[in-house]
């Protein structure tokens, strides 16, 4: 029967010992040594030694066998009168977006006696200083507010001094007066989890003992765990998502919403929790984050979701052959991951209750490089498949390396571990990199084929930049790429490249497919393109099962088409300069990897390294910039102590003071017979938690602006709105207009409309006396040149925003984009129109209905009629935007609405029966989207070409749906 290591008492099951130690104020809550000591340095028993005679006190623990009966105990465990389940048997629901939600049964049960936050922190030896005075150790608000501006600004020591010696801050009532002073009052702060230090053994010598810097994991997931911000912003049940109640098409979003989630409850008791762990590395430093966490609060570096785990050693070995030195790193890298906790812990969730938590690992975000490192292959190996070098351009996914298939490789090598090259070359039989001990082994159901998941920043836009834009270089040549490239027309708000593509950016990828259109072999545009929407599609928040097959069927057709990029030579080696008759190329075959992974682990968008290499510079070069180039080890954790010591206590005395009474905050999110109170309570800690967690500098919301003017008084904002909701999207217009009182032919010449009176009579006249009508494309111009109206004047605007909601979350705001009509000028020969998306059919709704009910138009002017001077009353007419647009028509493709080869719609411009554009008058609120229209340039683009003129002089045009992730999904 289980034990307790440190009382003795006997349990039925081993859950009943984890609760039993994991009680507040029990002796027993005491982590045994495994949690505390990083590697052991205890000479192993000679009946316990491995395979091979070396003593097993130089090496890591062996591999123990895993039996999954072990962590199913039986559900019974003492104090079960404790236990209240908040999960049905089965739940069936609807989400917000209103898909079918279901949940697993009988998951994340909730047990009474934890803590909340506030509760920790009144734990804190200090807290009965801060009952005389709340900021204690300093003296007030003012002074607690300058000592955190101070310890959390970067300065060095003695800019710190320097400032708090000056003349106007000895005038401030501050209770500290040097940089010394001050860091031993931050010492006093209540801390998160601690940091601790490990002489590592090797196997080797080394030039330097080998010093680890680390903190438990358990502790580190726990304090995010329990942390109140994200009371409201955690998954604790694995759910599936249907589009609809017959469950046909499945969704997938964040990783609770995937198999291998829902897999892996099945494995732990029942009633258990799954915490998700993230693990990210860049051989120097490693960081820790919850899954749990929804995706779009983690992947926010002001949300603060990770807290730096360890800091890796770089150690010097000696050896003769300095690849063997490289092998002996790569096992002292294992060694030191060896650190994270298996088994399963009592843990307080953010409002106060126990929950029973399995620590599951679901990705380590890496490079491709350390990728094969983690998974113990050598180079040219996939990390995640059976496959090697000369199979990464088969067209189909190879069987994954599992994890036991790497372990009795391993267990099958029988020479001496410590004899490395002798190791390393019975190694290379199997492709495997030298280490003899890997992290995972020991991990409970942890697979490198499924945690080392597909990662968008190195895997997928570095090889389109290493690989993609090569190969268009070659077939285009690289000057005639860079003119097409410089003469694009702008998008305000993405990069430009007037002088050609000279460096990685991912915005190279929203032209690619319309720059090499026409002069590149179809075949490669089709592969190019193929490799596009593979990109575009894998890169969703929300992928339902059919986008899945969509991402499945373009990586094929790539390889339907891979074969004309060699044929027409234009694969070369990045340091010969030869053509390449092969295809190996690692980050395409960990491509067959991504329809597998979304079904495994969710959307692959919320394991890109986007994230967590931002917060190593946050957490590691941004620290390492304060120190004295000495122990930066040392120095990097004293830092992130100190912040992290800043950022808590804000948020308690933030808590503390959102209340009448602070001791009522001790039963925040418990239950309470006045639930109004309740949900006013919960609202007003979620707003002081948002303005300390989140981004300071926020997005502008249109939708809030006009919500907000649509409930204000008439007499208190200018009509007609300058911000106003048309269908899913927001309008905004600057409060001044760009001109003012201009009279109706002089626009018309400004702007070259010599129909416009005509357009404006036939608007008035399909109007009638209702307003707010929905007008569409007519025919012939039925009213003259000179027809009176009943405005003579009008404001003009150069530009109008919109601003969507995101395609796959509308609780999102997406880019905002501008739509110009700008007349000719000094600058600006042709002026400065873009291209737009029109409802004209108002039973079709933009986005969901694609382009079906809307058309493509070029915006030329916007306006607005304004009343005679002197007039009184109100003219219908003169309280409505309008925008004077030429439409684009669709060209048919065959069979197709789309070009084959680069999947676009071609355009070109409506033209009337008497040669003139077709252009007519339209509310401003019919407007949908931005729409990049780029012109078609053939086979060889003409060198008269600007990105100003290029519009005016072309015949033909694509509708470029790769300028933005949120547009393609919507006409795809």
């Amino acid at each position: 029967m289980p034990v307790c290591p440190k009382c003795l008492k006997y349990f039925r099951t081993a859950r009943g010992v984890t609760f039993h130690r994991a009680q507040p104020r029990a002796v027993c809550n005491v982590r045994d040594d495994r949690d505390t000591e990083l590697v052991s340095a205890a000479a192993a028993p000679a009946n316990e030694r491995v395979n091979h005679e070396v003593d097993d006190a130089l090496l890591p623990p062996s591999p123990p066998k895993f039996q999954p009966m072990d962590l199913d105990p039986d559900p019974a465990w003492e104090g079960g009168e404790n236990r209240h389940s908040i999960s049905p048997s089965i739940s069936i629901a609807a989400d917000s977006l209103g898909r079918v939600l279901v949940t697993f049964p009988r998951a994340s049960e909730i047990f009474e006696g934890g803590e909340t936050f506030l509760t920790r922190f009144e734990l804190d030896p200090y807290s009965v200083c801060r009952r005389l005075v709340p900021f204690y150790p300093f003296a007030n608000l003012d002074d607690w507010r300058v000592a955190n501006f101070l310890l959390t600004s970067g300065l060095s020591m003695r800019a710190l001094d320097e400032f708090l010696s000056l003349e106007a801050t000895k005038n401030m009532p501050l209770s500290f007066w040097t940089a010394k002073d001050l860091g031993a009052r931050a010492e006093l702060l209540p801390s998160g989890p601690q940091w601790k230090f490990q002489i590592v053994p090797t196997t080797h010598p080394t030039r330097e003992p080998v010093q680890l810097y680390f903190r438990d994991a358990l502790d580190c997931i726990e304090a995010l765990f329990n942390h109140p911000f994200f009371a409201d912003k955690m998954d604790f049940t694995p759910f599936r998502l249907f589009t609809t109640a017959e469950r046909l098409v499945r969704v997938f979003t964040e990783w609770m919403s995937s198999d291998g989630a829902w897999d892996m409850q099945h494995k732990i008791p029942e009633g258990a929790t799954i915490c998700g762990i993230i693990l990210s590395s860049d051989k120097t430093n490693i960081t820790n984050i919850l899954a749990n966490i929804k995706m779009k609060v983690r992947n926010k570096g002001c949300s603060h979701a990770f807290l730096l785990l360890a800091l890796m050693p770089i150690p010097q070995f000696i050896h003769p052959v300095r690849r063997m030195c490289g092998v002996l790193e790569e096992r002292l890298f294992h060694q030191c991951l060896d650190i994270a906790a298996r088994l399963g812990r009592m843990m307080s969730d953010p409002v106060g209750n126990l929950r029973y938590c399995f620590t599951h690992l679901v990705s380590y975000i890496v490079d491709t490089p350390e990728a094969r490192m983690l998974a113990c292959v050598c180079g040219n190996t996939s990390p995640v498949t059976t496959a090697m070098y000369k199979d990464f351009g088969d067209p189909h996914r190879h069987p994954s390396r599992t994890a036991a298939t790497t372990l009795a490789q391993l267990a099958s090598i029988e020479c001496d571990v410590l004899d490395v090259d002798q190791y390393f070359a019975a190694c290379e039989r199997f492709r495997l990199n030298g280490v003899s001990h890997p992290f995972w082994r020991d991990w409970p159901l942890a697979e490198p084929s499924e945690f080392l998941t597909p990662e968008s920043l190195h895997e997928w836009h570095r090889q389109f930049w290493d690989h993609d834009v090569r190969w268009c270089k070659h077939a285009l040549g690289a000057t005639e790429l860079d003119f097409r490239f410089s003469i694009i027309p702008r998008i305000t708000g993405i990069a430009h490249f007037p002088n050609g593509i000279t460096k990685a950016q991912r915005d190279i990828q929203r032209y690619i497919v319309v720059v090499i259109a026409g002069a590149a072999d179809a075949d490669v545009v089709i592969a190019i393109r193929a490799l596009m929407e593979f990109r575009y599609y894998s890169q969703a928040t929300t992928i339902t099962s059919i986008t899945r097959d969509k991402i499945r069927a373009s990586l094929q057709e790539f390889h339907d088409h891979k074969d004309a990029i060699i044929q027409n030579g234009h694969r070369h080696g990045e340091k010969t300069k030869q053509v390449l008759r092969h295809w190996h190329i690692p980050k395409l075959k960990l491509m067959q990897s991504v329809a597998l992974s979304i079904e495994r682990v969710g959307s692959i968008l919320q394991w890109s390294a986007d994230t967590t290499e931002h917060a190593h510079i946050e957490v590691i070069k941004d620290p390492a910039a304060t120190t004295n180039n000495h122990s930066y080890d040392t120095q990097i954790c004293w830092s992130l102590d100190r912040s992290e010591k800043c950022r808590l206590f804000d948020t308690a005395l933030a808590l503390r003071g959102s209340t009448s009474e602070p001791t009522s905050m001790q039963q925040l999110g418990r239950e309470t017979n006045d639930s109004d109170s309740e949900s006013s309570e919960r609202d007003k800690d979620r707003s002081v938690l948002d303005g300390i967690w989140t981004s300071k500098r926020k997005t502008t919301s249109f939708f809030d602006v006009a919500t907000r003017l649509s409930v204000s008084p008439p007499d208190s904002v200018p009509h007609p709105l300058r911000t106003f909701i048309a269908g899913s999207t927001i309008i905004h217009l600057n409060y001044d207009p760009s001109l003012k009182r201009v009279p109706i032919d002089i626009v018309a010449e400004r702007f070259k409309l010599p129909d416009l009176r005509g357009a404006l009579g036939d608007y008035l006249n399909r109007e009638g006396n209702v307003t707010q009508n929905f007008h569409t494309f007519g025919g012939q111009r039925r009213s003259p040149p000179d027809v009176h109206l009943p405005f003579k004047e009008l404001h003009v605007w150069y530009k109008v925003h919109l601003q969507q909601k995101a395609y796959h979350d509308p609780s999102d705001i997406a880019s905002t984009f501008t739509v110009h009509a700008h007349p000719p000028d000094r600058l600006l020969k042709y002026g400065r129109y873009d291209a737009a998306i029109m409802n004209v059919d108002d039973q079709w709704q933009w986005p969901s209905s694609g382009l079906q009910g809307h058309a493509i138009v070029h915006v030329r002017l916007i306006m607005c009629p304004v009343l005679p001077r002197g007039s009184s009353g109100v003219n219908q007419f003169s309280d409505r935007f309008l925008i004077y647009a030429q439409r684009f028509d669709i060209v048919p493709q065959g069979n197709s609405s789309v070009e084959r080869t680069t999947g676009l719609h071609v355009l070109k411009k409506a033209m009337r029966a008497s040669g003139s554009e077709l252009g007519e008058v339209f509310p401003l609120d019919q407007l949908r989207s931005y729409a990049h229209v780029v012109l078609h340039f053939g086979r060889k683009a003409d060198n008269r070409l600007t990105s100003t003129n290029c519009i005016h002089s072309s015949p033909s045009f694509f509708l470029n749906k790769y300028f933005e992730k949120d547009f393609f999904y919507a006409i795809s």
